[in-house]
């Protein structure tokens, strides 16, 4: 196994979301990579989110702020540079959530603040969360990527973020700033600093050896490429055409929110905005409806299928009862 940690050299978002994608494009066999990171002042949405809905995108860019788009699933997050982010990269036989998960934990719990699992992805202290993770893969390489509270402006993550009422209600809080906490507050020197220092040192004792410090090389085209898709405002805010019908719910999983497009009874395009973490079931739920009747047989035919043909068969049918109850 090849172990390297990459430090980014830079704060931009877009940039360092292209070296993230270019190193698990160019991921070597039998590697794992983990790469650290800070952005200034953003607010980072999953692939499939509406960026309008899930952020006041106007007021973040009036002030300073940017917009970025991750390659995963999940939810909206805030970051500045109170935040570290981290990200596994990692063939796909090396590829190991808990393991990866259990790295970080022990470079936190070194501190003494006795931080938990919580859930699918979340790390906790006393049921408030300080990190969060989201998932990609890529042919035979997969990421892990996620964030960590450790000094960031809580203030204006309540003041960017638009966190449904019933996302929150969900989660038995009050308001997005009762769900997290900085690690900062918890324990006298935790700093970003020195929090690296203790991911680098749990990496290296998870998987061995003295990890290669690399660098990315600025010059290389595809590199740049890769920024300008991540700066570009297509890839960052999409296109929201106006649809005829919509349907919206909160699973316990995450939020669908199904837009439908219907011409001569047809429906001619399918749109899903969620937060779930599972890409591939919005992928093939928003293909499955595209040019189908808009007829509840069809519908209800067509998603069945896509549990036929493997997926997340429980979120599926979950999807399937809903939409039962809802079409005529």
């Amino acid at each position: 196994m090849k172990a390297k940690i990459v430090r980014a050299a830079s704060y931009d978002p877009w940039y360092n979301m292209a070296v993230e994608e270019y190193l698990l494009n160019h991921l070597a066999k039998d590697e794992v990579i983990l790469y650290l990171w800070q952005i200034e002042v953003t607010v980072m949405i999953g692939k499939y989110q509406n960026a309008w809905r899930e952020c006041r995108c106007d007021l973040l860019e009036l002030e300073g702020g940017k917009l970025a788009r991750r390659t995963s699933g999940g939810g909206a997050v805030f970051q500045d540079l109170g935040n570290l982010n981290f990200t596994f990269i990692a063939d796909k036989n090396l590829y190991d959530v808990d393991k990866q998960l259990q790295t970080v934990l022990h470079a936190i719990n070194k501190f003494g603040v006795g931080a938990q699992f919580s859930g699918r992805n979340d790390l906790t202290v006393d049921g408030k969360k300080f990190s969060g993770s989201a998932f990609h893969l890529h042919g035979e390489s997969a990421l892990h990527h996620g964030t960590l509270l450790i000094d960031s402006d809580l203030t204006r993550l309540a003041r960017y973020l638009q966190v449904s009422r019933e996302k929150i209600a969900s989660k038995g809080v009050d308001s997005v700033r009762a769900r997290v906490v900085n690690l900062s507050g918890l324990q006298a020197g935790i700093t970003v600093d020195a929090v690296i220092r203790s991911l680098e040192e749990s990496y290296s004792s998870f998987y061995g050896g003295h990890p290669e410090a690399y660098a990315v090389d600025r010059a290389d085209r595809e590199l740049d490429q890769l920024y300008s898709k991540h700066a570009s405002w297509e890839w960052r805010y999409g296109e929201t055409p106006e649809f005829d019908i919509s349907y919206c719910h909160r699973f316990v999983w995450g939020e669908i929110d199904l837009q439908l497009s219907v011409e001569d009874g047809k429906i001619t395009d399918a749109v899903i905005y969620s937060d779930a973490l599972d890409g591939d079931l919005i992928e093939s739920l928003a293909a499955a409806l595209k040019a189908l009747p808009f007829r509840r047989d069809a519908i209800l035919k067509a998603i069945g299928g896509i549990g036929a043909n493997g997926g997340n068969r429980t979120h599926i049918e979950e999807i399937y009862r809903w939409l039962d109850s809802k079409l005529v």
